[in-house]
């Protein structure tokens, strides 16, 4: 008894210490978790000399604000707001030292950009360990030496990779022909030798070996078979020799003696089926509809990760009906949780005569283009009939919503969060139209269903399918059609602006717009918001007549009036007589400066741009 007693009592205590140790792993790595990205930029900048003093004069880590860090030179955010690093790019800044170990705190890395600098050393053998994430990796340029690391291959989501321009020496590792998503890959100009990997996945041509004396296979020169004329060449003679007196021993027992009925029929069956295996191989052969469609994919590629149906099914719980967060025309929406923990949604389209094109729209603008007031899209895939768009996922829904709930439902929106919707609303498009004078966007199918909110309320414009794109030259891009002749003739920004003042009235009034079309307005027409409104100010009018009752007797009635009047120019029935998207926004800014709502820093930023080709449509990754 005393001795089940002392056993129990250790166990007790083995649990208890278990709890604890629990207890304090959750604790530390949630402290990590809110600390780690501020951690990492730290680590880096400690750990690299920056001579030209570019971080030094940037990476200011006295600031406390909401995503301060997302404000430094190189750092792209998840979010805005959040200290939660995207994608880091230093090119060209002569910074020195090793790669920094540091990287590894930054937990949600997927693009890391080191290129042109003064960096040295190995690459770390662990680097997938620090980079798990990664799908853009670039350290060309630099004084790296030593070995490639074999641990690259576990980067299992690496698109890009680059490293030419180093000292890199020793084989490239085989390993990495297991890179499935491996797009973009250079190791030129470096002390590389032996056979090039096998990349299944992507076509590597000699360019991205160029330089590399010791270098074979693949798509240059076939690699020598080693050792020809040492003792193994003996050896291998011995048996070429046996091999051949085998086969005339065999030929000549043929020859004399008569040949067995089963042997005959087993040499027919060989041959019939090698002759079955040839008829198959031609049954698969490429048509010219593959070849097209691997194309397309991989234009898209270069704008957007790739990622296989297979994993959307994982992620969405084979698309089960309690992960539908929305229903639209051209598709269902599915909330999903990646196996790093990011909560993303998925748009899966309708197989409809208009899927490909609307499919194709969304890829080529949000795949190009990146700014605050944009929904950011993370992926796509295509196989087959199946076409699927990744974004991030927005958790407090989309404005129509927040607007119009059921009646069950009761939503309150404070004055201060519609300002905040409008000025964003305004600010994102204004620049998709002007931000850059050769690549024009016009989102053609603005509506308060569109505009999603995250989940500090800022507004992000979706909904690219019926997109229109304009450059210098007029012509047309990213497969959408369009008519010659210049910006104000097509009017295609005006109706932007025109869907902006609705969504505007939206904001103010409470009350739904069901006209889907200008050209269905009718006077007489109750659900006309445009026609409502302007009947009503005709008159003399208070505006408990007009705005949402919550809205009264707060002390924003000048903002209101003033909101109202930019709204009314928006919806003029000639759209020549409206402004521009850009004159609205600088009307609007000094509201949202009022609220503190105002941040130009993204708004003539060009570098974010992914730019296309007039002509064919290719695409070209800036970073």
């Amino acid at each position: 008894m005393a001795f089940n007693a002392a056993v129990l009592t250790v166990l007790k205590t083995i649990v208890c210490l278990s709890l604890v140790s629990n207890f304090l792993i959750l604790l530390s790595n949630g402290i990590k978790t809110e600390e780690s990205d501020i951690y990492c930029l730290k680590s880096i900048k400690d750990s690299l000399e920056d001579p030209f003093n570019y971080l030094g004069s940037s990476w200011n880590f006295s600031d406390t604000s909401k995503g301060f860090i997302c404000k430094f030179k190189g750092i792209q955010c998840w979010a805005i707001d959040e200290n939660k690093v995207l994608s880091i790019r230093l090119s060209g800044l002569g910074l020195k030292g090793q790669f920094p170990q540091g990287f590894s705190s930054c937990s949600s890395l997927i693009g890391l950009d080191l290129s042109w600098n003064n960096l040295l050393g190995i690459i770390p053998y662990d680097i997938w360990g620090i980079l798990p994430n990664v799908t853009f990796l670039d350290l060309s340029a630099n004084s790296f030496s030593g070995e490639i690391p074999p641990g690259i291959a576990n980067l299992t989501y690496l698109n890009f990779l680059r490293l030419d321009d180093n000292r890199l020496t020793g084989q490239i590792p085989h390993e990495l022909g297991l890179l499935l998503r491996i797009k973009s890959f250079s190791v030129a100009n470096n002390l590389l030798s032996g056979p090039v990997p096998d990349f299944r996945s992507a076509s590597v041509t000699a360019e991205s070996y160029a330089n590399n004396k010791g270098l074979c296979g693949g798509p240059m020169k076939r690699c020598k078979a080693p050792d020809a004329y040492d003792h193994a060449f003996y050896l291998n003679g011995l048996a070429v020799g046996c091999s051949v007196s085998t086969v005339v021993v065999f030929a000549l027992t043929l020859f004399y003696l008569p040949i067995d009925p089963l042997l005959k029929k087993i040499m027919s069956s060989k041959k019939k089926k090698r002759n079955q295996k040839v008829v198959q191989r031609r049954q698969w052969r490429p048509t010219a509809l593959n070849r097209i469609e691997d194309t397309k994919i991989s234009k898209l590629e270069k704008l957007v990760t790739r990622i296989s149906f297979t994993e959307l099914v994982n992620v969405t719980d084979n698309f089960r009906e309690d992960n539908i967060i929305g229903l639209g025309k051209t598709g269902i929406m599915y909330k999903a949780v990646f196996p790093n923990g990011l909560f993303l949604a998925i748009k899966r389209f309708f197989e409809s005569q208009f899927s490909e094109g609307h499919f194709m729209s969304e890829v080529m603008t949000l795949g190009r283009l990146r700014h605050n007031n944009l929904v950011p899209l993370f992926g796509f895939c295509y196989e087959g009939k199946e076409k699927l768009l990744v974004y991030k996922y927005m958790p407090n829904g989309n404005v129509y919503d927040w607007l119009h709930p059921p009646e069950c439902e009761l939503k309150t929106m404070k004055w201060f969060m519609r300002v905040k919707i409008a000025v964003g609303l305004a600010r994102g498009l204004a620049w998709l139209h002007h931000h850059n004078r050769k690549f024009r966007v016009f989102n053609q199918n603005i509506s308060s269903k569109c505009v999603l909110l995250d989940n500090n309320f800022e507004p992000k414009i979706s909904n690219f399918g019926e997109a229109k794109f304009m450059n210098t030259n007029n012509a047309a891009l990213g497969g959408s059609t369009f008519m010659n002749g210049e910006l104000l003739e097509l009017g295609f920004d005006k109706k932007d602006v025109y869907s902006f003042g609705i969504v505007l009235l939206e904001l103010l009034t409470r009350k739904e717009h069901r006209m889907e079309t200008i050209a269905e307005a009718s006077a007489n027409s109750d659900s006309n918001l445009v026609e409502w409104i302007i009947n009503l100010l005709s008159t003399s009018f208070s505006l408990q007549d007009v705005v949402d009752d919550s809205l009264i007797g707060l002390g924003f009635d000048g903002e209101i009036f003033e909101f109202i009047n930019i709204a009314c120019k928006c919806v003029q029935s000639v759209p020549e007589q409206r402004p521009t998207m850009l004159e609205v926004y600088q009307t609007m800014r000094a509201i949202g400066e009022k609220h503190g709502l105002v941040d130009d820093s993204e708004m003539w930023k060009e570098t974010e741009i992914i730019t296309a080709s007039a002509s064919e449509g290719d695409v070209e990754i800036i970073w």
